[in-house]
């Protein structure tokens, strides 16, 4: 068989095969997309509650947010592993059942056994917030909050291993209806328990974590509903003797996903060290990165989706032994990530204040620093947009391949060495404040984005070829 290889493409990407793969990707990524924005619309829904019931509720829950996102985003890597691996075995035999559920039930005992330990962690949150230097009311009433909303973390890896088996089943639009049934269930939820709505007790912030839990629990529920009961899915018999273990498959799912949530891993962490160097510059530098940092997190949903989309593609072809289909497939991909990078990158140039505007207010005088600031950082995330859906949609591609191990080596050196590197360099060595630390975020997304497409080009011309 062909090994897969740059120069592969030109010998068969015939424009009606490239268009057809070009549909298809489009068609499955669209409702990723939505369904991604949707899942972010959970948790604005609440910061805007909470912020319009008390400054002090809204700080204590982004403290712990921002810890239950960063072990959630951990969680979230070890599942994505299900969907390669589904899709690999949709390609290799097109009806495949019993291999397409072991690998979903495998996935729910993979969620557990993730959840456990990160558990334990999120239990003793107050006692981090303290070691960290966070003020104590904060530390306590973020504290309180978690030992709450923790509990929804595995009702949500639950959900989140089913959202990836019916992407790879390439029927991703039930994931946007449930994810929208848990829009809805959050909002009314935080509305009525945190101001004491609809005959409930006023419950403040507790009451938003209550929310947050209903709401997971209510996405892992209605999706449970729909792959049990909707045709295209119910033949399949998920939930039947799911509770019997598969070592082999679970070990297979951790080898491939483990590699996979280290490197997301490591991407949250820079951003999270961003911010301190931030806050490290000056406040309004720290508050015109956390707008920065928003508009770009909302643009980036579209390489993402593209990503996973590119993953359930490649993955397909990859299961039939098709090098040819799998290279056209990936090169669609990263060809259609940077013509969407492009227009995000244009919307951000040709609107920053409109976009900061969203945020901030120009017109209060005690924010104009920190408008300022943002309509800088804005220019350079418009850069940054280009490279981050370049090496988002690399790393897709290469899950594609169930290939995630150099992915999470080019991840440690080009966020860490390169990017946290450049970031003090320019921050603080040449007096760049916050555009430098920016600088830095960009500098070593563009070489995480050259070292993926590079492995993507080399699979072939250094022999490793499709398969290994």
């Amino acid at each position: 068989m062909t090994a897969l290889s740059a120069t592969s493409i030109p010998a068969d990407a015939r424009p009606a095969s490239l268009r057809i793969e070009i549909r298809a990707l489009l068609l499955l990524a669209g409702p990723l997309v939505l369904g991604n924005l949707a899942q972010m619309a959970i948790h604005t829904t609440e910061v805007i509650i909470l912020g319009r019931y008390s400054v002090q509720a809204l700080a204590a829950a982004a403290l712990a947010v921002n810890l239950y996102f960063a072990c959630g985003t951990f969680g979230m890597g070890l599942m994505t592993a299900a969907s390669p691996m589904i899709a690999s075995e949709r390609g290799r035999r097109g009806h495949s059942v019993r291999d397409i559920r072991r690998t979903v039930r495998q996935g729910f005992w993979v969620a557990l056994a993730a959840s456990i330990p990160i558990w334990a962690v999120l239990w003793q949150a107050e006692s981090l917030f303290l070691a960290m230097g966070q003020q104590p009311d904060l530390s306590r009433d973020a504290g309180q909050f978690m030992r709450v909303a923790m509990w929804g973390l595995l009702p949500w890896l639950l959900q989140f291993v089913l959202r990836l088996y019916v992407s790879a089943l390439e029927r991703p639009i039930w994931g946007v209806i449930v994810t929208l049934c848990g829009v809805g269930v959050n909002l009314i939820a935080c509305w009525a328990l945190v101001f004491g709505n609809l005959g409930f007790p006023e419950m403040g912030l507790m009451g938003a974590a209550y929310a947050n839990l209903i709401a997971n629990c209510t996405l892992f529920i209605v999706m449970a509903l729909v792959v049990s009961t909707v045709k295209p899915f119910r033949r399949y018999r998920l939930f039947g003797r799911f509770w019997v273990a598969d070592w082999p498959r679970f070990a297979g799912l951790f080898r491939l996903g483990l590699p996979i949530a280290i490197t997301f891993a490591f991407e949250v962490a820079i951003f999270s060290a961003a911010a301190f160097l931030m806050g490290l510059i000056s406040r309004d530098s720290l508050a015109a990165h956390a707008v920065a940092i928003q508009i770009a997190s909302f643009a980036f949903m579209v390489p993402f989706s593209l990503s996973q989309a590119a993953t359930v593609r490649v993955g397909l072809h990859h299961g039939r032994r098709d090098a040819v289909a799998a290279s056209r497939a990936g090169w669609a991909a990263l060809g259609v990530g940077v013509i969407a990078a492009c227009v995000m990158s244009a919307l951000m140039t040709a609107f920053p204040e409109f976009l900061v505007g969203l945020f901030i207010d120009p017109a209060d005088a005690t924010a104009a620093v920190a408008f300022q600031l943002a309509l800088g950082f804005i220019v350079v995330a418009a850069i940054f947009q280009l490279v981050d859906a370049v090496q988002a949609v690399g790393a897709g591609v290469l899950r594609g391949l169930q290939d995630t191990r150099w992915p999470m080596i080019f991840a440690a050196f080009g966020y860490w060495v390169v990017g946290m590197g450049t970031a003090w360099f320019f921050a603080f060595n040449l007096g760049w404040d916050g555009i430098g630390v920016w600088i830095g975020l960009a500098a070593g997304l563009a070489v995480v984005s050259v070292l993926m497409v590079g492995r993507w080009m080399m699979r072939g011309r250094l022999g490793l070829g499709v398969y290994q």
